[in-house]
């Protein structure tokens, strides 16, 4: 990932994120699920009063998502 930039793909587990750090929001970034069941779909994580999360952060916020979907409907229920 290049931190210089705002927008991005993280592949994690082998699922891929489209991931884009709002601007004039440091530290909140949004999560659009590419290989997942329902286009467009996906999260927003962050954090207050931090400048920007660690890719190993990033890592995690993807990886709690996914853990919390439905395998059958590809939402979190």
């Amino acid at each position: 990932m290049e931190r210089g930039t705002r927008r991005w793909t993280l592949t994690v587990d082998g699922e891929g994120f489209d991931v884009h750090e709002r601007p004039g929001e440091p530290g909140t970034y949004d999560f659009t699920w590419l290989t997942g069941p329902n286009p467009g779909y996906g999260f927003t994580a962050g954090v207050h009063g931090a400048d920007s999360l660690s890719t190993r952060e990033l890592e995690a916020a993807a990886r709690d998502f996914l853990g919390q979907v439905d395998p059958e409907t590809g939402h979190i229920e």
